[in-house]
């Protein structure tokens, strides 16, 4: 692999398009092809970062909805980027970026209109000890309250909806989460359902989207299933576990380094006013794939659990491609001011609408009339993966299985 160092050194892109070229690190050979619609731009496709699970840090290990693995940003990062550069994300989600780029010993920016993403970052670039977390679990009273939702009895039994009730109720009252009560939290809310007896819910949807009261209804009739009890601490602590069990204290020192520079925003991503021109050397970012995920609708039981309406989060959601494209070019107008001159943008989309639309069609001249240049399209594919085989889609088709990055640079 060409070092960053290298690539910088080069002062363009030739080393990268040589790269990817040659690249068969898992045993296939890069297939490079053009389309009509960018006759000049190629087109790599290959298995360029790994499809198996959990091949990277388990903090990673946190669920939502149609997020890319740790090892795409990875790539990009390690390729075009040096210790203590800028990685910039404005719609970051779970803040996958933000968190390989502090592993990685680069400074995390990230933005996302809806601030439960800052719920589900932060508390993982300042991950605290596992005995910090089990003795504050131990100070919590789990049986503070009485008073409960009653619609939320089809996902929890009644012992486990009141322990979670007491947990919201401990946070709500708070001004402020110190790091052990924020990482607590964001656990929380990544155990609040699922599929499997680690989650607090009896059996629903896998977790990283939480199905309506009225479809619960419909699952436990279907499976004649009462909610059992799950207890929250004992659940809290066991995931905590597995998240913090990979890091050693040579990874926490260089989370520490980058950890006071890191800027978590909540704001749109065509609005970041308060990242300064010409700071970011490299952005990894996916934007929504028009209408294709519900996100409020998905995250209605996180957002309640951390007291948000999800009616008041703008998200970036058209089903109309011409908007759609509109949204995306403001988007990169902002990106353009942030860069840093000869600095980079890997866009990731997708296929939509059954594969008739290839968002990259939309994103090459969205990119190109903020001033960006466009330098190749990368194909990452796939073998079957774990979650379009839970939802029975075929391997490389509706775009479950592929990543569509446009690579741009910033003239210098």
């Amino acid at each position: 692999m060409i070092s960053a160092e290298t690539n910088q050194q080069l002062g363009d892109a030739k080393a990268l398009h040589q790269e990817l070229r040659t690249f068969a690190e898992f045993g296939a050979s890069t297939r490079q092809s053009f389309r009509a619609q960018h006759s000049d731009l190629p087109i790599y496709t290959n298995e360029f970062w790994t499809s198996r699970q959990r091949a990277a840090s388990r903090l990673h290990e946190v669920s939502y909805r149609a997020c890319f693995k740790p090892q795409l940003p990875r790539f990009f990062i390690e390729r075009l980027t040096g210790p203590g550069d800028v990685v910039f994300d404005p719609f970051m989600g779970r803040g996958t970026t933000l968190l390989e780029a502090a592993l990685l010993g680069r400074v995390p920016f990230g933005s996302d209109a809806s601030p439960l993403s800052s719920n589900l970052i932060a508390p993982r670039l300042a991950p605290p000890q596992l005995a910090e977390v089990g003795a504050r679990l131990g100070q919590i009273d789990f049986a503070r309250t009485t008073d409960f939702p009653p619609d939320l009895l089809v996902f929890y039994h009644p012992q486990t909806l009141q322990q979670l009730c007491s947990l919201r109720a401990y946070f709500l009252e708070k001004e402020s989460l110190d790091p052990v009560d924020g990482w607590i939290q964001m656990v929380a809310i990544n155990r609040l359902t699922g599929h499997s007896k680690g989650f607090f819910s009896a059996y629903t949807l896998p977790p990283n989207q939480a199905v309506s009261v009225e479809s619960q209804r419909k699952i436990n009739e279907r499976l004649q299933q009462i909610p059992d009890f799950r207890d929250v601490p004992e659940r809290i602590l066991s995931k905590s576990k597995i998240l913090l069990s990979d890091l050693t204290d040579a990874t926490r020192q260089t989370l520490r380094q980058v950890q006071g520079q890191a800027k978590i925003l909540t704001n749109p991503s065509d609005k970041v006013p308060d990242l300064a021109d010409e700071c970011v050397q490299l952005v990894v970012t996916s934007p929504p794939f028009l209408d294709v995920v519900d996100y409020a609708a998905d995250n209605w039981l996180r957002s309640w659990f951390i007291d948000l309406d999800p009616r008041s989060i703008k998200m970036s959601t058209h089903r109309d491609i011409t908007k759609w494209e509109a949204s995306m070019r403001r988007t990169f107008a902002e990106i353009h001011r942030v860069l840093r001159p000869g600095g980079w943008v890997a866009f990731e989309v997708g296929e939509v609408r059954g594969g008739r639309i290839k968002l990259e069609d939309s994103i090459v001249p969205a990119g190109t009339a903020a001033g960006l240049t466009p330098e190749l399209i990368l194909i990452n594919s796939q073998n079957f993966t774990k979650t379009a085989n839970c939802w029975g889609v075929k391997n490389n088709s509706l775009g479950t299985n592929t990543n569509r990055i446009v690579l741009f640079r910033k003239a210098r």
